[in-house]
């Protein structure tokens, strides 16, 4: 495998980046915030000429084999979460180098922890670039990169395939460029219609932008320390419509506007999503029900399901404050995540039920020997290289969850005793599954801000592990990829 390949597709990548920190300069002239002007447009260049220089010096590859399609996935995400620390860094707002970089990372992973207590002390800018990041974490900025790069060359599939969520990507077109454009397509138009609802309402057109932002990418960056609990009963079901939406797959949403009106109708794994979040909800407003008032305990009840399950983060109710078996049931929904191809974060709804299927056929096979039984999902089967794909990848998240939880338990021990198990426990279950908020004390009210130094790059790392789904990670720290 070729570094100086891989090279060159960072660079790509990283100018697009480095291009993308222009939006924000437009933000604080249009909100007159001159002092923030320059170091944003430095910023801009800093990123855009490393992104230049490696884009130039490094070789440019006809075609990307598989492994080199996921190592360049990985270490793209690694620079562009470095990179993305340079408009907290110059601007003043955070000055820790550690704390940008837990920021950087939680916004482009559409993880949603932050280190920063209230955001509306920040300048419209800053809170614009949060939001920002994790709009173009959402979709993937590799492949906005396919769709728009053409650079890439062939390659673009290889990439395209490491960074979709998911068993397996799903093609809308022959070429997997117009697909992405057509992806990309949905998800603005989504985002713009969020936005025009959220603006109507108690939000000003700012606060609509970045909620529109940072919902249809399930990110959670809220503009206020109170997160949707701010906003009104209206804003909190226009957001919970959208998170639903951001939970689906957009290959399947964009299956329904162009041709097939019944695709909805026919998909297995929208019927299992719908099933998780309703059985969520259910149980959420019965074990709240009597704390406040009917509407409020089911819209609460509603909300929590819908922004654990699809990851987004958001909070109109400190569930850390909920029963216990309550806040069981909010780590165990950390690990599902809406469908395959949606912009969730953790293992997929559409994985875990081929898992149940999968062990289905297992328990026939034991009671028939002679038998023969496929896996299906719906009456579509299973190939059992599929199968077993997933499966690894389960053990493998199961694995990094309990690595990281070990790693977190030893730091906490030292650094900070007042850490419990309850939080260490939530915080990489959250930081995993792209979620943001745990239990304990990185709560829906808290922030990340007291984790020991050590503690923030471990979570990081486990960030872009959980947004990348492990394996270009994998493939790029493995030796053994890297002989000719």
């Amino acid at each position: 495998m070729s570094l100086r390949h891989l090279l060159h597709v960072v660079g790509a990548v990283l100018g697009a980046v480095g291009l993308a920190m222009l939006v924000p300069v437009i933000v604080a002239i249009a909100s007159r915030e001159w002092s923030e002007i320059l170091p944003l447009v430095l910023a801009s260049l800093i990123t855009t000429g490393a992104g230049f220089v490696l884009w130039r010096v490094f070789d440019r590859p006809g075609e990307l084999s598989p492994r080199e399609g996921f190592a360049a996935v990985g270490l793209a995400w690694m620079a562009i979460a470095l990179f993305g620390t340079l408009p907290y860094l110059l601007t003043g707002e955070i000055t820790n180098f550690v704390d940008a970089l837990f920021e950087a990372t939680a916004g482009f992973t559409t993880t949603g922890s932050s280190v920063i207590p209230d955001p509306g002390e920040l300048p419209n800018s800053v809170v614009f670039w949060r939001s920002f990041t994790q709009w173009m974490g959402g979709m993937g900025i590799i492949v906005l990169s396919v769709a728009i790069l053409p650079l890439l060359g062939m390659g673009a599939v290889q990439l395209a395939r490491a960074e979709s969520p998911g068993p397996t990507p799903d093609r809308l077109t022959p070429r997997f460029s117009e697909t992405a454009k057509r992806l990309w397509l949905v998800y603005v138009v989504l985002t713009a219609v969020e936005l025009a609802f959220l603006w109507v309402g108690d939000m000003t057109f700012f606060e609509a932008l970045n909620h529109s932002l940072t919902t249809l990418s399930t990110g959670g960056f809220s503009t206020d320390a109170g997160s949707l609990g701010a906003f009104s009963a209206y804003s909190q079901w226009v957001v919970i419509v959208f998170m639903l939406l951001a939970g689906v797959s957009f290959a399947l949403h964009y299956k329904v506007v162009r041709r097939d009106r019944k695709a909805y109708l026919r998909s297995v794994g929208l019927r299992v999503y719908l099933g998780i979040v309703a059985i969520a909800a259910t149980l959420m407003i019965i074990g709240t029900w009597g704390d406040g008032s009917a509407a409020d305990t089911i819209r609460d009840g509603i909300f929590t399901s819908l922004t654990i399950v699809t990851t987004t983060g958001y909070a109109t109710a400190d569930f850390a404050l909920w029963i216990p078996a309550l806040e069981v049931m909010i780590v165990g929904l950390m690990f599902i995540g809406g469908m395959a191809g949606s912009t969730s974060g953790a293992i997929k709804s559409d994985r875990l039920y081929i898992l149940y299927e999968a062990s289905r056929t297992d328990v026939r096979r034991l009671i028939h020997p002679r038998g023969v039984f496929v896996t299906r999902v719906g009456r579509d089967t299973v190939p059992d290289l599929i199968v077993e794909t997933v499966q690894t990848f389960f053990l493998l998240y199961m694995f990094t969850f309990m690595t990281g939880t070990f790693l977190m338990a030893i730091i906490g021990s030292i650094a900070d005793p007042n850490i419990d198990m309850v939080t260490t426990v939530s915080a990489v279950a959250s930081s995993i599954g792209n979620v943001g908020p745990g239990l304990g004390e990185v709560g829906p009210t808290e922030n990340y801000l007291f984790v020991p130094w050590l503690g923030k790059l471990v979570l990081s790392g486990i960030m872009i592990i959980g947004r990348l789904e492990i394996l270009p990670i994998l493939i790029l720290f493995n030796p053994e990829v890297w002989r000719r």
